[in-house]
């Protein structure tokens, strides 16, 4: 076995990451690193922290299928905090003059708990609204398509509703990932996306991570948040059909499919875990329609961007970069050389030369 054929072996499924604003999450076994591309000088900024979960505590959170809806709560709590560092460490100021009557209120009023009420905020009119769009309009609007039949106690009826449901669940993911293609902020984040998946790639090809290496990555990768999201949806097919089929009414389905929701993810995890490590005709058959999501959630980066993915996914892997998290904290990234002076900064250089030689 040559070099990189054992590294893709060791390397496979060993990280993972989220695209952030102007910036990159990666996550190891060990550690999570941020690393963001600053508003105000342009510098890479990054950061990281320890890993913990409560599976390293209570060994019963690691079992097959219960492992995947704990790392998916944790990986939702995970991602708002990140996020919510990811915006500190823009290096957006907001000067006494620009900030507004609200803001000054909130600062006055909750101080340093402004932030973690916010997110939490944030984060519960998330779910409210991912459980009416996913979960109770799919249900309500599919008892609309069936009329009479909705109420037949025929098992051909109860799999016709988790089919429609199905459906109209993915049309709705579908179009609620076109419509924020769309917004020129989204498009950026889905752009450090590329950068994200094509990194990871090249790491797990045992290949050297630099910015041409990195490059020359397919950015489709089959453990993508994506890929995950869309198994969901259709495995919640087969779920509803095989658990639901005899529920009629509107708000027991909604009910029972969030309490089903757990074992929906648990098996999509454990399938997203087992095609990021596998590649055989059967995984590429299934994983085929995430992939072709990722169309639209993913664009090519530049190598700005390629860079900010590189610092994030050295930094989250000491033992096998060693001192390189130590030199961005010094200023010395090789990924991140000194920006070009803006052109009023090099006017006023050349006046003060100018000056200092008379």
């Amino acid at each position: 076995m040559d070099k990189n054929a054992s590294c893709r072996t060791g390397n496979l499924g060993r990280v993972g990451g989220q695209a952030l604003v102007e910036g990159v999450m990666m996550k190891s076994p060990k550690y999570t690193a941020v690393s963001v591309r600053r508003m105000d000088n342009h510098r890479i900024s990054v950061t990281r922290e320890e890993n913990s979960s409560i599976s390293d505590k209570i060994k019963f959170f690691k079992l097959p299928i219960i492992r995947g809806a704990v790392t998916f709560v944790e990986t939702l709590i995970k991602s708002m905090s990140t996020m919510t560092k990811a915006t500190d460490m823009l290096g957006l100021e907001v000067s006494e003059e620009e900030a507004s009557k609200f803001d000054k209120w909130v600062d006055r009023h909750l101080g340093k708990w402004a932030m973690p009420l916010i997110t939490g905020f944030a984060m519960v009119i998330g779910v409210l609204l991912a459980v009416a769009l996913f979960i109770w309009l799919p249900t309500f609007v599919a008892k609309l398509i069936l009329g009479g039949y909705y109420d037949s106690p025929a098992f051909w009826a109860g799999a016709l509703k988790s089919l429609i449901e199905g459906v109209l669940k993915v049309i709705i993911f579908i179009g609620y990932l076109w419509l924020t293609a769309l917004i020129p902020d989204m498009k950026r984040v889905y752009m450090y996306h590329g950068s994200e998946h094509k990194s990871i790639f090249c790491y797990e090809n045992g290949l050297e991570l630099t910015v041409e290496n990195v490059r020359k990555q397919k950015r489709f990768h089959p453990r993508c948040g994506t890929s995950f999201m869309f198994a969901m949806l259709l495995l919640s097919i087969f779920i509803g059909i095989v658990f639901l089929w005899p529920v009629k009414t509107v708000w027991l389905r909604t009910l029972l499919k969030l309490i089903l929701l757990p074992l929906t993810v648990g098996i999509g995890y454990e399938f997203i875990r087992y095609a990021g490590r596998h590649n055989n005709a059967a995984v590429r058959i299934l994983s085929a329609p995430g992939l072709w999501m990722q169309r639209l959630t993913t664009r090519e980066p530049d190598d700005s961007m390629i860079a900010v993915a590189i610092t994030s996914l050295k930094s989250a892997l000491p033992d096998e970069f060693p001192g390189f998290y130590e030199s961005c904290l010094e200023g010395k990234n090789d990924l991140d050389p000194d920006p070009e002076p803006a052109p009023e900064q090099t006017e006023q250089t050349e006046q003060t030369e100018q000056t200092g030689s008379e």
